[in-house]
């Protein structure tokens, strides 16, 4: 969520931050309507108030004196039904306000690219495309050959963008796990394991809530299924002071998440890459304000660590303002080289949300000069699925056997996965 003071006094900015991501400006527009009528409704509500707390030291005057004041009385309580009246009003456009807000995506930061989903800046690759001197396959191919990837009985028993994972790549999964472990410790993030079940306060307060509502699984009690452990990293410290000298403080979450993939029908049906449910390892920092830069690098180093050391080629990417999530002001993706689709796929991202989300959450630290808002980040180490589907493809053999990354090795107890 913006600072509503910021809004309020620096439209120009909201406006121009809404053009770079071509977002709408209706709520903006909304919002500044409202809240001028708010500070009016503020103003005759006050001055009302005041005529009646005169009116009633009057009565009590008159009283006092022995003299007749129904008259007066009954204009006080007429004044009293119309105040009543104007603080409904004043309370539905506050509640307004508080809606309109909570729709206006954070402001992107100077540095990020123009442009939307294509305009992304490729700011370097890393490793060379891997080769072979036999035609590559797909990770389903391979998977299913190797009886490891079950995609047709999970539809039996799930549905589409199901599937069953077993044998070797079971031991490769938990590998992952532990190794992004290790790498994240190192870098002195505390490990969690995380609620994956989440009330509404904590979506909206992540900023996933209202936009991407669309997107999540809900209980019939109205709960959430998480799509990342972002959520509830987040929320671990929602409604809390935190000390300054403590920050940054880092969180690296691992759970099962949940997305429907609103909006994806016909996209990406092949295989794991996009399904409704997966595993991710998941970085999350609440820091300084002047920390936040330097946190956003940390992160997205640790990302390439884990990528360089897999063996996998890959390359960071700058997102443009127009493909940003609702909650990011600055975001870098970095893509994994899939020989058997023949490009470049996301694995991971990692984002940094300035204030947005910690207002929302009212997460604030002390400062000299009074409370301020921590800022948020948050990255993927591993999401599970798509780095296993960078392995298969990049460390198949020609007899259909998949090398495992020299890293993984001692995780895995074995070379290769088989079967």
């Amino acid at each position: 969520m913006l600072d509503v003071k910021m809004v309020r006094s620096n439209p120009d900015q909201v406006r121009e931050g809404l053009r770079r991501r071509g977002a709408p400006t209706s709520s903006l527009d909304e919002f500044l309507a409202v809240e001028e009528q708010r500070r009016a409704l503020t103003t005759e509500v006050e001055a009302m108030r005041a005529e009646r707390k005169r009116a009633s030291e009057a009565i009590g005057a008159r009283r006092k004196a022995g003299e007749d004041a129904a008259a007066e009385m009954a204009a006080t309580r007429e004044l009293g039904d119309r105040i009543k009246g104007r603080e409904a009003e004043l309370s539905a456009s506050e509640a307004r306000l508080h809606e309109l807000l909570l729709s206006i995506p954070n402001i992107p930061l100077a540095d990020v690219p123009e442009g939307g989903e294509d305009d992304s800046v490729v700011l370097r690759e890393v490793g060379e495309r891997s080769s072979f001197d036999f035609e590559p396959k797909d990770h389903v191919d391979l998977g299913v050959a190797l009886d490891v990837i079950d995609i047709e009985r999970a539809a039996k028993v799930s549905g589409a963008r199901f599937a069953y994972l077993k044998g070797d790549l079971v031991l490769l999964e938990l590998a992952l796990v532990r190794y992004g472990f290790d790498i994240v410790m190192a870098k002195g993030f505390r490990p969690v394991l995380p609620p994956v079940l989440v009330r509404e306060e904590a979506m909206y307060g992540t900023g996933f809530f209202p936009t991407d509502e669309q997107s999540i699984y809900r209980t019939t009690d109205g709960d959430c299924l998480v799509g990342t452990s972002e959520v509830p990293l987040a929320g671990l410290h929602m409604d809390e002071f935190l000390e300054a000298d403590t920050l940054p403080l880092r969180y690296a979450g691992f759970s099962s998440c949940f997305r429907r993939e609103a909006g994806a029908a016909g996209k990406d049906t092949r295989g794991i890459l996009r399904v409704h449910q997966f595993d991710k390892l998941e970085m999350f920092s609440f820091c300084l304000p002047e920390q936040a830069e330097g946190e956003h690098e940390l992160i997205r180093s640790v990302e390439e660590e884990v990528l360089q050391g897999l063996e996998i080629p890959y390359r960071v990417v700058a997102i443009a303002a127009g493909d940003l999530g609702a909650p990011a002001a600055k975001k870098y993706d970095c893509e994994a080289w899939m020989p058997g689709q023949q490009r470049y796929r996301e694995v991971t991202s990692c984002s940094n949300c300035t204030d947005y989300q910690a207002r929302r959450l009212n997460c604030r630290y002390r400062a000299e000069k009074g409370p301020r808002f921590v800022y948020t980040l948050n990255g993927t180490t591993i999401a599970v699925g798509r780095t296993i589907i960078a392995i298969m493809e990049n460390h198949q053999r020609a007899d259909g056997t998949i090398t495992v990354p020299e890293a993984l090795r001692r995780y895995v107890g074995k070379d290769s996965i088989e079967g």
